[in-house]
């Protein structure tokens, strides 16, 4: 543990893990959004939209998201000039929060759907019996239950999208895999004490986060 006893190296550290807890709770929020919005629009009654949502689930979900993430830094930033911010780190920072969420809210979106699923039919049939428009149904009745029912799903996604965070250090930020990479380089003497570092800190947040999702969802979970 010499290796952490440097302040220096601490800051690299810490500084990496907070880039990760930065990208995982910016993509998470972009994704429960989008993935909600894609949700509504494939079980919407209009077919154009249905489409749309069908098209986005099936690109993102079976695309790589490291192709995702280079094309937003190469394709968004590089040859069509989209940035966010005149400092460079915040500028990659919010182009792997775009890469992420995208990509993660297609997953989002196929678990809010099964959700929308477990509500019977009978409910919405007697919303708009009373004359409730789509969106109120969705909104007022569906929804409510179904995400009710997919906290441990959605659980399970964001705690993915936490590790798959580690991918926008391929354009240049420094989250904890970069972070990482640079303590080894300068420490190559101390790998694996670097490593089970790195990976004991995603273990000791990932698996309490995940019990929790579990908890929370037996808490909420609609009874029948």
């Amino acid at each position: 543990m010499d290796v952490f006893s440097d302040p220096a190296n601490r800051d690299v550290y810490v500084t990496g893990f907070l880039w990760i807890l930065k990208l995982t709770l910016a993509s998470s929020a972009g994704a429960l959004v989008l993935g909600t919005v894609l949700a509504a629009m494939r079980v919407s009654p209009v077919p154009v939209l249905r489409g749309f949502g069908t098209a986005w689930v099936n690109i993102f979900r079976n695309t790589p998201l490291t192709l995702i993430v280079f094309f937003c830094y190469f394709g968004l930033f590089s040859v069509l000039g989209f940035t966010t911010s005149d400092n460079l780190e915040l500028n990659n920072y919010w182009l792997g929060v775009v890469g992420l969420s995208v990509y993660t809210a297609a997953f989002v979106c196929e678990a809010i759907r099964s959700g929308i699923n477990t509500v019977p039919a009978g409910q919405a049939e007697a919303a708009r019996a009373i004359g409730m428009s789509f969106r109120q149904t969705l909104t007022m009745i569906v929804l409510p239950q179904a995400g009710r029912a997919v906290i441990a799903p959605l659980g399970s996604i964001f705690i993915a999208l936490a590790k798959n965070a580690t991918i926008v250090g391929t354009i240049g930020l420094m989250e904890s895999s970069n972070a990482m990479k640079d303590l080894i380089n300068a420490n190559g003497n101390a790998v694996f004490t670097i490593f089970f570092v790195f990976a004991g800190t995603f273990a000791v947040v990932l698996i309490p986060t995940g019990y929790g999702f579990g908890w929370l969802a037996n808490r909420l979970a609609v009874k029948r």
